[in-house]
């Protein structure tokens, strides 16, 4: 049976959270840099466990004010301690737990940059290793920090998006640019179903760019989050595709 994961950013101070386990299989729960603090992190990781979805970090640049959304100038170093930071205190709460963090997924500003700049891309595998070289490294489809995981023989996973559109070269159309979400909730169903069949999407000028889809990333902090994350669950089940979260090694 073919399979996928469904992973949604948690832990960041949107109301959805508990309802939204029940439809994904893995968690990237906020660190304290972009949102959250030591508290939400337990919290939102002992929800996680208790639906049997799994944990992984989400750490961001230390901008709440931003949202970690903006990008920084740091320079490789900053960002390799930032990360390592982060990850090494969702993994701080997961021993407490007594629960094993399975990945990691950078957060807005730093997940964008490492998709198409080398040097971030290599400083944010080199905190993620540092802190545990066993953990899977989520990024965008065909980005340089999937790359990069691969190169320091980590595991890197393939995400796609399902609110998101994309250009020709498979980067997300930027916030701030014309189309940058799929708002109609069937048109993005479709959309998931289709790249986890045939791993290709029609980018915002119409071409068909292929990618690989080993985990869909499905946004919490909306009004109909929730609708939206048990209609592509039902959808992806209905077709015959499993929904669980990668295994790494």
């Amino acid at each position: 049976m073919k399979s996928i994961d469904l992973n949604c950013d948690l832990g960041e101070g949107y109301a959805n959270d508990a309802a939204l386990m029940e439809f994904i299989s893995s968690a990237n729960i906020a660190c304290g840099g972009h949102a959250g603090d030591r508290a939400t992190m337990r919290c939102t990781a002992e929800l996680a466990t208790a639906a049997g979805v799994a944990v992984g970090a989400h750490p961001g640049y230390p901008d709440k004010s931003n949202f970690g959304r903006a990008a920084k100038v740091c320079s490789p170093s900053d960002v390799r301690e930032i990360v390592w930071g982060q990850v090494l205190t969702m993994a701080d709460v997961c021993g407490e737990l007594g629960i094993r963090l399975c990945h990691v997924k950078p957060h807005g500003a730093l997940y964008n940059q490492a998709a198409i700049d080398e040097e971030m891309a290599a400083a944010i595998v080199e905190g993620v290793k540092a802190a545990d070289p066993s953990l899977m490294i989520y990024g965008l489809a065909g980005s340089l920090l999937i790359e990069a995981a691969e190169a320091a023989g980590l595991v890197g996973i393939s995400e796609v998006f399902a609110d998101r559109t994309y250009y020709d070269d498979g980067t997300l159309t930027p916030r701030d640019h014309d189309d940058p979400f799929v708002n109609d909730p069937d048109v993005a169903v479709e959309r998931v179903l289709r790249m986890a069949r045939e791993g290709t999407v029609a980018a915002v000028s119409g071409r068909v760019i292929s990618l690989t889809a080993e985990t869909v990333c499905i946004h919490g902090d909306g009004p109909d989050a929730v609708e939206f994350a048990r209609r592509i669950n039902a959808r992806l089940r209905g077709e015959g595709i499993d929904i669980t979260a990668p295994r790494g090694v």
